[in-house]
């Protein structure tokens, strides 16, 4: 699926035949040579598979150019909105898109375990088996599956990873993203802080990466 954008020299393009054939692509070009990108959305058939080496492999880089050479690609213009979510700010405004799309502010797996006294909105989605404690507090942020945050703790512009353990009276600000299995003890305070998987902390961080 391909895409129209408004600024091409920030992508790579595709370059098609008026028949959706795709010719070629062309990294971040300089001058126009087209406006349609990859929107990341792909139809295969199974011999698609033979073509890719059993080691590490860019599908887009190494596979589709050559299938593109042998005239056996083809492109289809994504209907409806789309947006580059790759940078954890972008992925929250795409959550909040898709939830006023579908008119809510929350959304809470039918899993997870919310305390009554708990504030969560706008903007904030709870993952599968999510515990949230009392007196949390959680807005424009991601929680994602298996995550307990205990009490009074307050998460605001963040994405919490998969089976973490939040202590209470954390504060988690300013789009700080953990990934998996990470522990955060009791009164530390988060700023835009990255932290790799598997790590625990405790104490105050900001503008930084914790591998």
């Amino acid at each position: 699926m391909i895409t129209p954008v408004e600024d091409p020299s920030k992508y790579g393009v595709v370059v098609a035949k008026e028949n959706g054939q795709i010719e070629r692509f062309v990294e971040k070009p300089q001058v126009y040579v087209s406006n349609k990108i990859n929107a990341g959305l792909y139809l295969f058939n199974v011999d698609m598979i033979d073509r890719i080496p059993n080691e590490p492999t860019s599908i887009e880089r190494a596979i589709f150019p050559v299938m593109a050479s042998d005239g056996h690609l083809f492109q289809m213009e994504l209907p409806g909105y789309w947006m580059d979510i790759g940078q954890p700010k972008d992925y929250l405004s795409g959550q909040a898109m898709y939830l006023k799309s579908r008119d809510m502010d929350v959304m809470v797996h039918e899993t997870a375990k919310v305390d009554a006294s708990a504030q969560l909105g706008p903007n904030v989605v709870v993952g599968p088996g999510c515990e949230i404690g009392a007196g949390v507090k959680i807005s424009n942020s991601t929680i994602l599956g298996d995550t307990k945050v205990k009490p009074h703790t307050y998460i605001q512009g963040s994405i919490i990873g998969w089976k973490n353990t939040i202590g209470s009276w954390v504060r988690i600000t300013k789009l700080t993203c953990t990934a998996e299995d990470v522990q955060i003890k009791d009164e530390s305070l988060l700023e835009n802080t990255k932290i790799l998987p598997h790590k625990g902390v405790t104490g105050e961080y900001r503008d930084q990466i914790i591998m």
